[in-house]
């Protein structure tokens, strides 16, 4: 039985819409996104900056939700949603699959710091408003390659999990622009899916 240590509004949503989409059985191990349950000792020992999301199977443990996601799809799905190394749509796969922690998270990451985990006396508007400007740049091209397309690759695949995710969180966060129609049409689109449904409610 595979085991996800989870915390809401994180990265670990992705393992449980993944999870929930490939109708895998798991249990989960649900811990407030707080230092108590994070930074705990019983918690480190699994992740050892104290975050999530991590996988347990069995003997192995992994964290790092891109990794995750790999590992499930290879070893639990033999390779579902996504395309054959052969496939014409492969090598968007990969490119989308993994822009979602070059480009986009990175100033989410800052956004998310600036606004909810400092107190408001140590925030800095400056970097704010920067991480605010390069998060909507990073989503233009996203809007651009889903023009006539309903995901990224054309069918769902994991790279929607990926980077579907944190389209998301950008746009919870008002960093996609109305002229963005695409990318609206598209997050509209993964907010609809039960199984995001279900992840991002937990």
């Amino acid at each position: 039985m595979l085991k996800l240590h989870f915390a809401p509004n994180s990265r670990a949503g992705r393992i449980v819409w993944l999870l929930e989409e490939l109708d895998l059985p798991y249990e989960l191990n649900r811990m407030d996104f707080h230092p108590k349950d994070l930074k705990s000792d019983a918690h480190r020992a699994r992740h050892p900056l104290g975050r999530v999301p991590v996988l347990e199977d069995g003997d192995v443990s992994i964290y790092e939700s891109g990794a995750i996601v790999e590992y499930v799809l290879e070893r639990h799905k033999n390779g579902g949603l996504k395309p054959r190394v052969d496939a014409p749509e492969y090598p968007d796969y990969l490119q989308w699959f993994h822009y979602c922690e070059g480009m986009v998270m990175p100033p989410i990451n800052t956004i998310v710091v600036q606004t909810i985990l400092l107190p408001p006396d140590r925030r800095d508007e400056t970097a704010l408003s920067q991480a605010r400007r390069l998060l909507t740049k990073a989503l233009s091209p996203v809007d651009e390659t889903l023009a006539g397309k309903d995901y990224l690759i054309g069918d769902f695949s994991a790279a929607d999990i990926m980077l579907g995710h944190a389209c998301f969180m950008a746009n919870r966060s008002g960093c996609v622009t109305e002229d963005m129609s695409n990318l609206k049409g598209y997050i509209e689109r993964i907010a609809a899916r039960p199984c995001f449904d279900k992840a991002i409610h937990m």
